[in-house]
């Protein structure tokens, strides 16, 4: 299996999030990618190569304009403004201030653009956020080309960002921006599972309306865990996208009994849709002892759900998501991408 990784995701190197109201150092740091490309070197996974450059196209195509213009020149408005921090939110256009206007000034472009006030935006985090939407897309290519799995080492994040809003540790929607590439380019059906601990918000509201690409989540119940206010089992769709958009909420301290029997459940329901390509949101804050989550699988259980997940038969674009700063990040990683291999070898 190759993976492709850039270099280029350090330049997002936050200092500073919010946190159980505390300001700490974040956990979406980057350590984590590090630990993922070692592991993957100890083992001989395969080949790391670079990613190819896009452009900005493929970004148009899932996110509205204005918004990828603000990501692009957020921090030097923030610090033409006087402002010595990171950007950060400190007010939203909330329910009862629901306006259409943008406002002029940065501080309040921010607010209206964040959907949580945790992440921040610093130096380098659209460069960043750049080379992890080519690792996606270079990923996606490759099983377009013919191979039957590839990963993307992707670096921010991107299942929390909608179409114009960011959060979550996430700025572009890597995965949603690989299905729909994927569609631009041949692929008549795609389906997204995303298997992070935290629900994919932002995938889910980019593709809510439509029939072309399936979306599946497996999560926390939102009713107790980030991002809160999506992720229900009620949410189906809509419109034609109505029964193209499943949810499953799963509670606290859920163990890899319950968590595999909604990884089956999904598994068949695309496998029922038989989509020309499987894009797997791979975050491992399942793990029981992520710092940011509260399901309890163990490292031997990504190893098992990467064989289920390659028993479907459909050529699979891993593309990462979160799990965070503890050693096992890259374990864990790792165990699922040998666990598909395996079982594609069987």
């Amino acid at each position: 299996m190759r993976t492709v990784y850039s270099e280029k995701h350090k330049l997002r190197d936050a200092k500073i999030e919010i946190f159980e109201g505390q300001i700490v150092p974040p956990f979406e740091c980057p350590k984590r990618a590090e630990y993922i490309l070692n592991r993957i070197k100890e083992v001989n996974l395969g080949e790391v190569i670079e990613p190819r450059d896009y452009g900005l196209e493929p970004v148009h195509a899932v996110h509205n304009k204005d918004y990828v213009k603000f990501l692009e020149t957020c921090i030097k408005e923030w610090q033409d403004a006087g402002y010595q921090s990171e950007a950060i939110a400190n007010c939203w256009p909330t329910r009862t201030m629901n306006s259409p206007h943008i406002p002029n000034h940065i501080e309040g472009k921010v607010g209206y653009y964040a959907l949580a006030s945790e992440t921040t935006i610093s130096v380098g985090t659209w460069e960043a956020a750049l080379a992890s939407k080519d690792v996606a897309l270079t990923a996606t290519d490759l099983v377009l080309e013919g191979e039957n799995v590839a990963f993307g080492l992707c670096r921010p994040p991107g299942h929390h960002a909608a179409a114009d809003q960011f959060g979550g540790y996430c700025f572009l929607n890597n995965a949603a921006i690989a299905a729909q590439y994927a569609r631009d380019n041949g692929a008549k059906r795609v389906a997204i599972l995303d298997v992070d601990f935290h629900h994919g918000n932002g995938t889910q509201h980019i593709f809510y309306d439509r029939d072309d690409v399936m979306f599946l989540s497996i999560h926390g119940d939102p009713m107790e865990s980030f991002p809160y206010y999506l992720g229900h089992a009620d949410e189906t769709g809509n419109a034609i996208g109505e029964g193209y958009n499943v949810n499953y909420p799963l509670p606290p301290k859920a163990g890899y009994d319950q968590w595999s029997a909604a990884l089956d459940d999904a598994l068949l329901k695309v496998k029922n849709y038989a989509p020309d390509i499987l894009i797997i949101s791979l975050g491992v804050d399942t793990f029981e002892n992520d710092p940011i989550s509260f399901f309890k699988l163990t490292c031997d259980d990504f190893t098992d759900y990467g064989k289920r997940i390659a028993k479907a038969n459909i050529p699979t674009a891993f593309i990462m998501e979160g799990g965070y700063a503890v050693e096992e990040i890259g374990i864990n990683t790792v165990n699922v991408l040998q666990g598909f291999d395996r079982a594609l070898l069987h």
